[in-house]
């Protein structure tokens, strides 16, 4: 049974054409037997857009979805996106579907048993990127010293919000005139009336 191809195509600016990877391409499917079914092309659009901003691409993947190809073809693997792990995403969703990938840079084609163990290779090289990424983002985190919350109220600014509170000041009053939160003198004054219970 022939495989069914949809040719992925994308330049970055308007200044280049597709039209190379187009030709090179369409005689990789011819030599092997291949029908094209549809060329997809994003032109002047940049592999680190998301799908909602690549038209063609969004095209590609409801394709895939609907399992109206058996493979996709792209030049190299930066046509489909610019980093790995969007990649890997990539593959996974594609495999989910059994929709088979060639890369013709690279040299990948996963309907091969060796295309099929580069593609595990990539999954693991994404999952050791993601977990290094995870480990400096709690790093960081442990390096911080902000801690969460206000400040705590030091001892004399306390000491005369109750001076002013025993005074008959009010809540709002003490606040504004020690330039205080309403919400720190209403926790010293329960404090008070609790001490004094």
């Amino acid at each position: 049974m022939t495989k069914r191809v949809a040719l992925y195509l994308r330049v970055s600016t308007d200044a280049q054409t597709v039209e190379n990877q187009r030709l090179e391409l369409q005689a990789v499917a011819d030599r092997l037997g291949w029908t094209v079914v549809t060329t997809l092309a994003d032109e002047g659009i940049s592999g680190s857009k998301g799908r909602d901003q690549r038209p063609a691409f969004n095209t590609l993947m409801t394709m895939v979805t609907r399992r109206e190809i058996d493979m996709v073809m792209a030049w190299s693997v930066d046509r489909l996106g610019r980093s790995l792990q969007h990649l890997v995403s990539f593959l996974s969703e594609i495999n989910e579907r059994n929709v088979d990938l060639y890369l013709h840079v690279q040299g990948l084609d996963t309907s091969t048993p060796s295309g099929r163990a580069m593609f595990a290779m990539l999954s693991v090289f994404a999952e050791f990127e993601r977990s290094i990424l995870r480990d400096r983002i709690m790093a960081g985190l442990a390096r911080s010293t902000k801690k969460a919350g206000r400040p705590s109220l030091d001892a004399h600014t306390e000491h005369r919000a109750r001076t002013l509170l025993k005074k008959g000041t009010s809540i709002n009053a003490t606040a504004k005139s020690l330039k205080i939160g309403v919400a720190t003198v209403h926790r010293i004054k329960t404090r008070m009336m609790a001490q004094a219970a």
